[in-house]
């Protein structure tokens, strides 16, 4: 994201190659995940188990504005690499610490991945609650895409102090806190208060589809028999189980008679009801006209040069821009060694090269 909004985003990467770059390789490049988190981003290859590596990264870090590192708590110290170190040699430093339980406190040294803290912050088993189904978790790493959004508003935040004090500052940000920080839902638990909310009802729809209509059941009801002409099959005396039951039925088949999908979808416009088709999950989704029309997604082409896509940064700003361009290719392991080296600590290239010989340095 901060590529995305003009940044010069330098990645160190590990001699072995970040795991992502392999979790799915299309045409022998680099995965589909790995390119969508790092592209537009330059890239050299540092082995920090060498002290000349370290040394070169403190260097880097004093001429950064930010540093972005998600080891577990005493992995950086480890390196000499930790905020206590990198603030000495730069004052106005911001540097973003991510972890899944904190810096400090009883469980910091715990591994987290995103599907640990669905775990435990309630979301999977407030899913099940509400499904009636098993406990699983979903196939979205919310809890890695919230710390990185809430990441890069204290980062901007910092940024803006820095600006204004020359003094830089520590972001110790938690995927446990930045996810009940997100959770809109979070007030049930707090107050002691949840009643089960009903789940946002999926419809069968002509032409074998399916359809979400948000709303309450009892306003979607008073919508459709006011305005659409459905009836009440209740018999007069029925209790409220039998109520319910019946004009759910009423409601699926009334829904389902319409003579097409978009028959019925103009209908729930008229009637100024939110609807959205489910999709399936695939290249599909990317068809709809008002992502064409928003630019979502960008052809570039991968570490290799086969043509691929991805996702573009949603930021229209109206003055200034963002995203990639078009054909942007994604970096290669340790490809910009010399020249960021160059750019960013004014090193030779015969020193670069001396590095590179050592071991310190390495490159595809």
């Amino acid at each position: 994201m901060l590529s995305d909004l003009g940044a010069d985003v330098l990645k160190i990467e590990p001699p072995e190659g970040d795991v992502t770059r392999t979790f799915s390789n299309p045409g022998g490049g680099a995965a589909g995940f790995y390119m969508q988190q790092n592209i537009g981003k330059r890239n050299i290859c540092l082995d920090l188990k060498q002290e000349a590596a370290r040394d070169l990264a403190r260097k880097l870090a004093a001429e950064a504005d930010i540093v972005v590192e998600n080891f577990r708590p005493g992995v950086m110290a480890k390196f000499g690499l930790a905020w206590e170190d990198l603030k000495k040699l730069n004052p106005k430093l911001v540097m973003l610490s991510i972890s899944g339980f904190g810096q400090t406190g009883p469980e910091a040294k715990r591994a987290a991945y995103a599907p640990i803290i669905h775990a435990e912050s309630g979301l999977i088993g407030r899913q099940a609650q509400m499904s009636g189904g098993p406990a699983y978790d979903m196939q979205f790493a919310m809890a890695d895409s919230y710390t990185s959004l809430h990441g890069l508003i204290g980062v901007l935040a910092a940024l803006r102090v820095a600006e204004k004090t020359g003094q830089g500052q520590q972001i110790d940000m938690t995927l446990l806190n930045a996810l009940h920080a997100s959770d809109d839902y979070a007030n049930w638990a707090l107050d002691g208060t949840w009643p089960r909310p009903v789940e946002t009802i999926v419809w069968q729809a002509p032409e074998d589809m399916q359809l979400l209509i948000v709303g309450d059941m009892r306003w979607l009801w008073h919508c459709f028999s006011t305005m659409d002409d459905l009836q009440d099959p209740t018999p007069k005396g029925a209790d409220l189980t039998t109520k319910i039951k019946l004009r759910r039925e009423a409601m699926e088949h009334h829904i389902a008679s319409y003579e097409s999908f978009d028959a019925l979808t103009k209908r729930l416009d008229a009637m100024n009801l939110a609807w959205g088709k489910v999709n399936e999950f695939g290249p599909e989704i990317y068809e709809q006209e008002s992502i064409k029309h928003r630019g979502i997604v960008v052809d570039i082409e991968d570490d290799i040069g086969n043509a691929r896509r991805t996702v573009q940064s949603p930021y229209r700003f109206s003055e200034s821009q963002s995203g990639l361009p078009s054909g942007t290719r994604l970096s290669r392991r340790g490809e910009h060694n010399l020249e960021a080296l160059e750019d960013w600590l004014g090193l030779p290239a015969d020193e670069v090269e001396a590095l590179a010989d050592a071991g310190v340095l390495l490159r595809e």
